[in-house]
């Protein structure tokens, strides 16, 4: 009897309207005992207001998973492709200037 070698395999499916992806330039994320919650936000200069565009819960061991193969995949595309550079305020979590002009009506 031969065994299933492609038993630890997922198959995957990804939408179309999925995989077009949301623009986020602010991630924010907030943690409880049990799970972590990432919410991908679109700020726009010039609005008061953003919206959360997408909700990602994780569990702590996942988060884990997650920032380790983020820093996997950074320090893969730094070796091709250069330090990547990290604005003045890179500590701020939140641009709340854009740096360009500011509009006046």
């Amino acid at each position: 009897m031969e065994e299933n070698k492609n038993s630890n395999q997922i198959n995957i499916e990804l939408d179309e309207d999925v995989a077009q992806g949301i623009y986020s330039n602010l991630a924010v994320i907030t943690h409880s005992n049990s799970e972590f919650v990432v919410d991908f936000v679109r700020v726009m200069p010039g609005l008061p207001k953003a919206k959360v565009k997408s909700r990602i819960v994780l569990t702590p061991e996942h988060a884990k998973r997650l920032m380790r193969a983020l820093q996997e995949n950074v320090s893969k595309f730094e070796s091709l492709n250069g330090t990547i550079k990290e604005s003045g305020n890179a500590g701020n979590a939140m641009p709340i200037n854009f740096g360009g002009p500011t509009g006046q009506a």
